[in-house]
This record gives C-alpha cells, structure tokens and sequence, in this order.
C-alpha cells in the first residue's frame, strides 16, 4: 500500500483557524502521516522535506486554504514566483521574486488530477481543477515539491480547499464548505491515488 504524506498549514493572516489544519488532524489510516506546516518562508520547506526524508512517502498532497473558492480545487501547476500581498506568521512579504533562479518557470502536478476531481463530484461535493495556485506559500512549497520530485516515482501535487463553515463569522460573504465534505473530498483523493 502507497505511504501517503499529507500536509495542512497553520492559520495565518490573525485567523484563528485553517481547515487544512483540521482536515491533517482527522484523517487517518494505514501509511497515511499527517502533519502541518508553518506558514513561513524561512522554515515551511525545511520542515516539509524533514517530514519526507523521516517518514519516504510515495505520495505527497500539500493542502492550502483558499479563501474565494467554493469547490475542492486540485491544482494543475506551480510557477516560478512568490509575489503576495499577504505577510507569513514571520511578517515577511514577497513581491515579485522568483523562487528557484536555476528551476523551470513551471512544475506540473503528478498526481490523477482530472480522476481525482470526477470522483469528487461524483459524490456530490462541487471540484474542479484550478490553474493557479496563486504566488503565496501555498505555490512555494507546490513549486519546490514539484521540483525536487520531477521524473521520480513519487506522485506530489497542492490540493486547495475553501473556508470552512466555522470560519464564515470572519470571512462574511465568503463561500465555505463544511470540514466533513472537505475531510470527505481528501479521503476519496486518496483512495484515488493509490488505486493509480
């Protein structure tokens, strides 16, 4: 059976909540780690591929919440740019830097994409592929996972999900979702990965 590495992050920009968070926290099974990152450029990709070195997943699902969207959205490509208006929990923003001087302005996801997204829907749970994961921490570690992983047998990709329902009170107008749909989402993501 595949060793599933996945990953959510820790709240960030004075929220008190993150549901990928919440979603690392409550799935498990047999050869699935969870853990979850922090949200900040100087540590998040030491702590990540500690994580892999110790534990030699044969997959990696990196989650991000993206607040806006109101489908489970796995992302097809991470590029060459960290430019956010949003500071890490260190209060460091990046404008316009590229990530990796050497790397390719782009990394494809390895992961079954189009079947995770069909078996998704296909339990009533709204999913589509995203072509952007933006330029913050979420495409940073996307990009670096990408990289260091292009033309293994290791399968990586970001998947992003939308608030959560508890999170509507500061997010107001805001799509959510509720975290067992998300929890149910990444769990059929999953299944889909090892049966690949």
């Amino acid at each position: 059976m595949k060793k599933v590495l996945l990953t959510g992050f820790e709240p960030f920009a004075n929220a008190k909540l993150n549901p990928t968070a919440e979603i690392a926290r409550q799935i498990s099974g047999d050869n699935i780690v969870t853990a979850i990152l922090p949200v900040s450029y100087s540590n998040t990709e030491a702590v990540l591929f500690d994580l892999i070195e110790e534990h030699n997943p044969d997959v990696i699902i990196c989650l991000g919440q993206a607040e806006g969207r109101k489908e489970i959205t796995p992302e097809r490509i991470a590029i060459n740019l960290d430019d956010a208006r949003v500071a890490d929990n260190d209060g460091v923003t990046r404008t316009n830097l590229v990530i990796d001087e050497k790397g390719a302005d782009g990394y494809f996801s390895t992961l079954p994409i189009f079947e995770i997204t069909e078996r998704i829907k296909g339990r009533g749970i709204p999913s589509s592929i995203s072509l952007s994961a933006g330029a913050f921490l979420c495409n940073h570690i996307f990009y670096k996972v990408q990289q260091r992983f292009v033309g293994t047998s290791i399968k990586s990709g970001f998947i992003h999900v939308p608030i959560m329902d508890e999170q509507a009170v500061d997010f107001p107008g805001v799509p959510s979702m509720s975290l067992s749909r998300m929890i149910e989402a990444i769990e059929v993501s999953i299944q889909v990965i090892r049966r690949e």
